[in-house]
């Protein structure tokens, strides 16, 4: 489903996400995005908290604290390697 809407940024360049469209998302204030530019289009995707999927994602594998604090620090290079 595609849905659009015309908004305005602020004079800081402050982008409001309409309600209904963080609801579709499952994002609140607070949550990480991560932006892209393709072309002339911005692109915003949200970023799953690893410790949150770690708590409340199904679980599927077994791994050790280290495995797991390497793998976050990997996720987290990986999704703010350009901020």
């Amino acid at each position: 489903m595609v849905s659009e809407i015309k908004v305005k940024l602020s004079k800081k360049n402050t982008l409001y996400i309409p309600k209904f469209m963080t609801e579709g998302l499952k994002i609140k204030g607070g949550d990480t995005v991560k932006l892209r530019l393709e072309g002339s289009k911005i692109i915003i995707e949200p970023v799953q908290d690893p410790f949150d999927l770690a708590i409340k994602g199904s679980k599927f594998a077994k791994t050790t604290f280290e495995e797991f604090e390497r793998e976050s620090e990997e996720l987290q290079d990986e999704v703010f390697e350009d901020a």
